[in-house]
C-alpha cells in the first residue's frame, strides 16, 4: 500500500512538473504586462507567429496596447510597441538585459558556429577597423573593382551592345551583389604577370557564381532552420550545405586566396589566438558570410523595383549620380575608363541615401530579442511601469511600431524616395505624439546589437546602384507590373523577399 502510495505521488509530481513546464500554471503578477498564453500548451502561439509575425502582432497590439507578453513554443516574449521605450531596452545593461544568449543559440542552429566569450568583442572590433572610417575606404575600393570585373565585361560602344539584356531582377540583384561582396571580402584568385590577370579574373567570374548558387539554396531554408521546422529532406539537405560552406570557406582554403579583406584575416587570427579550434573557425567563416551579404542583395532588387516603379525618383537619383561623376571627373562616356566611385563621392549623395533608407524603411523588418536575466522595470511612455520578468525574453519589432506607423511615417505603405530629406536637403527628423524620436527607422537594430558591418552593406549596396544607373538604362518589362508581396516566412530576419521574381531588361547608356 505504502509503495502504490509512493508511485502515486511520484506520478502525481512528474504530472504537475510537466504541466509547470507547459506554462499551464503561469500567471500574471500584477506589475507585469498583459499575458497571453494561447489556447495550446506549451506552444502557445508559435504557429500564429511562424505563419506571419506582423500579422500576430498587429493583433495582439490591438488585443493589448503597446507592451504584452506571449507564449511562444516554451518560451514567453514580451512585447514592446512603443518606440519611446526603444532607449531604455537597447541601453540596458547586460547584467538585467542580454543580447548574446538568444544569438549564440541561434548562431549554432543555423550556422554550427559555438560562440565564445569573445567572439562578440572579436567582430566588433575587427568591424570597427576595416568597416568603418579610413579601412571602409579600402574595403569600398576592393567592392568597386569586384563589381567592376562581373557588371562591365566585354563592355564596348556602338549600336550593336545597346540591345535590351532582358533579366529577373531579385536573381540579377542578388547574384551580382553577393559575389562582389564575396570576392571582395575573401579574396580573389592569384596569379602572375599582366597576362595572366584576365583567366584569373573569368576564374572568379565562375567560382563565386557557383558559390551563389549553392548559397540562395541555404538562404531558402534559412527560416526554417532557424525555427527548427524543416523536413526531414530540407534537414538533410541543409546539412550538406554547411558542410559544403565549412570546406569551402576552410581556413586553409581561405588562405590561398591573394587580396582577403583585414576584416576576415584579422578575425581567423584573433579567433586561433583565442584558443578557438580550426573547424569551428571554419563555421565561424560561413557565418560572416551570411551575415554580411544576406541581405544587400535582396535590399538592391528592393531599391532598384522601387525607382522603376517611380519615374521621378529614378531621375533624381539619376541626376545626382551624373552630377556627383561630373564634379569628380567620373563621366560614363564611350572610350572612358570605368569610372572611379570613391568613398567622397559615395558621400555625396543625399538623395541616394535618402532612396535607400526609404527602401530599408518598408522592407527591413528584424527582431530585437534580448534576454532577461534579472527582474526588470520598464516604464511606458504613457507612465505605466511594468516588471519584465526574469528567465523570458523581450522583444522588439521596429517594422510595424515605427517604420510603418502613420502618425510618424504619413502614408507608410508608399515609397517617397525624399521622405528623409528636409526642402533644403537636411536630415530629416521625426515625431510621435507631438515628441521626437530617436528611433524612426531601425534597419540595422540598436544598442549592442547593432549591426556592425552596416557602413559596408551601405557602400556595397550604394556601388551597385552608382553603377547601374551611370551605365544603364533600365526599366520593367511590364511597366503595369504590381509590385510583389513579401515572403512572410521571412520576418525578424532582415530584409524581406518578394514571393516572386519581377522582369526587367537594361541595356548600355552610351
Amino acid at each position: 500500500m505504502e509503495l502504490w502510495l509512493v508511485l502515486l505521488c511520484a506520478l502525481v509530481a512528474s504530472l504537475l512538473g510537466g504541466l509547470y513546464l507547459l506554462g499551464v500554471f503561469r500567471s500574471r503578477r500584477p506589475d507585469e504586462p498583459p499575458l497571453d498564453k494561447g489556447t495550446i500548451p506549451w506552444l502557445g502561439y508559435v504557429l500564429d507567429f511562424r505563419k506571419d509575425s506582423s500579422e500576430f502582432l498587429q493583433r495582439m497590439q490591438k488585443k493589448h496596447g503597446d507592451i504584452f507578453t506571449v507564449l511562444l513554443g516554451g518560451s514567453y516574449f514580451t512585447f514592446v510597441m512603443d518606440p519611446f521605450c526603444f532607449g531604455a531596452i537597447v541601453k540596458e545593461s547586460r547584467s538585467k538585459l542580454d543580447f548574446t544568449t538568444f544569438a549564440s543559440k541561434l548562431v549554432l542552429q543555423v550556422f554550427g558556429y559555438k560562440p565564445t566569450s569573445a567572439t562578440h568583442n572579436i567582430v566588433h572590433t575587427s568591424s570597427t577597423k576595416h568597416l568603418m572610417g579610413d579601412g571602409l575606404t579600402l574595403m569600398t575600393q576592393a567592392t568597386l573593382e569586384n563589381f567592376q570585373k562581373l557588371m562591365l565585361v566585354n563592355q564596348s560602344s556602338g549600336e550593336e551592345k545597346r540591345r535590351w539584356q532582358e533579366e529577373n531582377l531579385f536573381h540579377y540583384c542578388y547574384n551580382i551583389v553577393f559575389r562582389a561582396g564575396y570576392l571582395a571580402l575573401y579574396g580573389t584568385e592569384p596569379y602572375q604577370g599582366a597576362d595572366k590577370k584576365e583567366k584569373a579574373n573569368e576564374r572568379d567570374r565562375i567560382h563565386s557564381d557557383q558559390v551563389f548558387r549553392e548559397f540562395w539554396k541555404y538562404d531558402r531554408l534559412f527560416p526554417q532552420l532557424a525555427y527548427a521546422v524543416l523536413s526531414p529532406q530540407d534537414k538533410l539537405e541543409a546539412e550538406r550545405l554547411k558542410r559544403l560552406f565549412w570546406n569551402m570557406l576552410s581556413v586553409k582554403n581561405c588562405w590561398q586566396k591573394d587580396n582577403i579583406s583585414g576584416w576576415i584575416s584579422d578575425q581567423e587570427k584573433l579567433l586561433a589566438e583565442n584558443g578557438v579550434p580550426e573547424y569551428m573557425r571554419d563555421r565561424f567563416m560561413f557565418m560572416l558570410l551570411w551575415a554580411s551579404q544576406g541581405n544587400t542583395g535582396p535590399t538592391a532588387f528592393w531599391l532598384l523595383l522601387y525607382l522603376m516603379k517611380h519615374p521621378e525618383a529614378m531621375k533624381a537619383v539619376k541626376d545626382e549620380i551624373d552630377r556627383v561623376s561630373r564634379e569628380h571627373g567620373q563621366e560614363t562616356k564611350p572610350g572612358n575608363p570605368p569610372i572611379n566611385i570613391t568613398r567622397d563621392m559615395l558621400n555625396q549623395t543625399p538623395l541616394l541615401d535618402s532612396a535607400l533608407e526609404e527602401t530599408l524603411r518598408l522592407v527591413a523588418a528584424p527582431i530585437l530579442i534580448r534576454s532577461v536575466l534579472q527582474d526588470t522595470s520598464l516604464k511606458m511612455s504613457s507612465g505605466a511601469e511594468y516588471t519584465l520578468r526574469r528567465g523570458d525574453r523581450v522583444a522588439l519589432f521596429p517594422h510595424l511600431s515605427v517604420q510603418m506607423n502613420p502618425e510618424i511615417h504619413p502614408e507608410p505603405h508608399t515609397f517617397r524616395y525624399d521622405r528623409f530629406l528636409n526642402p533644403d536637403g537636411t536630415r530629416k527628423e521625426f515625431y510621435k505624439e507631438g515628441k521626437r524620436l530617436k528611433y524612426f527607422n531601425m534597419p540595422w537594430g540598436a544598442g549592442v546589437s547593432t549591426c556592425p558591418g552596416r557602413f559596408f552593406a551601405t557602400a556595397e549596396m550604394k556601388l551597385f546602384v552608382f553603377l547601374m544607373l551611370s551605365y544603364y538604362d533600365l526599366e520593367l518589362v511590364d511597366r503595369e507590373e504590381e509590385i510583389p508581396a513579401i515572403d512572410s516566412r521571412r520576418w525578424g530576419f532582415g530584409t524581406m523577399q518578394p514571393v516572386r521574381d519581377v522582369r526587367f531588361r537594361f541595356r548600355p547608356r552610351f
